[in-house]
């Protein structure tokens, strides 16, 4: 089977079965919900991986960090984030150039979503906590400059870009190629 990886017309049609028959609301539903469940068990996965690197360095200073149910709620929350933008033009929009390109743009264009939706839940959690919006806003830029934050940040964008490679591989070749190319056994090539 021959794939031509720069064609980038073939997910043009994702709301349309092989047969040609437009998907019905259960099948896009059904997509949409194992998606959102494979973007929140990769993100548990890698916010855990970062848990386990803070908490191994803090240990060194004998100070406790046990914040693994925070990575699961991250990941639960950035997970739907994702799969809202990724409904939306922006995250639809399909670069036509080599993989890496449409990978890292994606990567950027999601991370600053990310970072705007941040913002926005911070100035609104600093709003009720204080009941001032000078006061929300202060508390928002003390939240966006810390050293915490920007390391937080750069974690995401990085655990974007293998993320958005499968996925932007998967849309070229299609998420059953990919599933057999990872999970199936070939046989040997003689």
């Amino acid at each position: 089977m021959k794939f031509n990886i720069y064609n980038f017309n073939i997910t043009t049609m994702s709301d349309i079965t092989i047969d040609g028959k437009k998907k019905s609301f259960k099948e896009k539903f059904k997509e949409e919900f194992i998606e959102y469940w494979i973007n929140v068990a990769y993100l548990t996965f890698y916010f855990g991986v970062f848990v386990t690197y803070k908490r191994l360095i803090l240990a060194q200073y004998e100070i406790d960090f046990e914040e693994y149910g925070t990575a699961f709620f991250n990941a639960f929350v950035l997970g739907k984030v994702v799969s809202i933008i990724g409904m939306t033009k922006m995250g639809k929009k399909n670069i036509n150039t080599n993989l890496s390109v449409s990978t890292l743009y994606k990567t950027a264009v999601f991370t600053l979503c990310l970072v705007v939706f941040n913002a926005l839940e911070e100035f609104v959690v600093g709003y009720f906590k204080t009941s001032s919006a000078q006061e929300a806003i202060v508390i928002l830029s003390h939240h966006l400059g810390t050293h915490e934050y920007l390391a937080s940040l750069l974690v995401v964008f990085t655990s974007f870009i293998p993320f958005f490679a499968f996925k932007e591989l998967a849309r070229v070749i299609g998420h059953k190629t990919i599933i057999d190319l990872f999970f199936k056994r070939k046989e040997a090539d003689l």
